[in-house]
């Protein structure tokens, strides 16, 4: 039944955190800083985007990408870790840290086993040019590319799935959505859509609460990209 597989990306396919602390940390070093919360700093980071969002969500302000999103809450928290001498272009090089995070090992490896037997996409908040930029600098071997401009809306906004089904032109059922939070794949199968749970406990580190485990009987449960692919019985590679 299934012919494409949707994947959420931050958190998912790829380790955020990890992957912004060692870019602040780099920066930091440049500047002198001999103590740096990297991963304190990721997380900060990290907790303006679920309200950014909202704001966007809720009509609060028109339609902006994560990519401002991202840019704002940066120039919110650098103070609070000693960066607040960063000028612009070196401010716009740290934001740009979001369009370079690396995969987890499973990742790209799991996608490529699914991609010889079905479409794959991100279905992400992340923009056109981050999720390409990503993508391009990992080798993450995506058929195409739904992105939240495309939507101009951002998950858990029912638009987001209700217009990738549209695109497609499947039925719900034959589209898989496989994320790392509980919260997207209810989202998705509200839409009729397939799920698939892969499960990413250290993706905030000692800032997580939630998506610890599965929630919910998904379609598939695992604990990596290749455990999905197993699952939909996709060739080794």
């Amino acid at each position: 039944m299934i012919k494409a597989v949707l994947f959420d990306t931050f958190g998912t396919i790829v380790d955020w955190r990890s992957s912004i602390a060692r870019e602040g940390a780099a920066v930091a070093l440049q500047k002198g800083l001999s103590e740096f919360d990297g991963d304190g700093f990721a997380r900060a980071w990290r907790a303006g985007y679920r309200p950014g969002m909202a704001r966007v969500t809720a009509g609060e302000r028109s339609w902006v990408s994560i990519d401002f999103i991202h840019r704002e809450r940066l120039d919110e928290i650098l103070p609070q870790f000693g960066l607040p001498m960063l000028d612009e272009a070196e401010r716009d090089h740290l934001n740009r840290a979001w369009h370079r995070l690396t995969p987890w090992p499973d990742s790209v490896p799991g996608l490529k086993r699914i991609k010889s037997k079905f479409l794959i996409s991100p279905l992400s908040n992340g923009s056109v040019v981050l999720l390409s930029t990503i993508a391009k600098r990992a080798g993450i071997p995506w058929d195409f590319i739904f992105s939240s401009d495309m939507h101009r809306a951002f998950k858990r906004n029912p638009a987001v799935y209700q217009n990738a089904i549209r695109l497609l032109g499947m039925a719900p059922d034959e589209i898989m959505m496989a994320a790392a939070h509980n919260d997207d794949l209810e989202a998705a199968r509200k839409e009729g859509m397939r799920t698939a749970y892969i499960n990413r406990p250290t993706e905030y580190g000692i800032d997580q609460k939630v998506d610890f485990e599965a929630a919910s009987d998904w379609d598939i449960i695992a604990d990596t990209v290749e455990g999905v692919a197993d699952e939909l019985d996709c060739p080794k590679i």
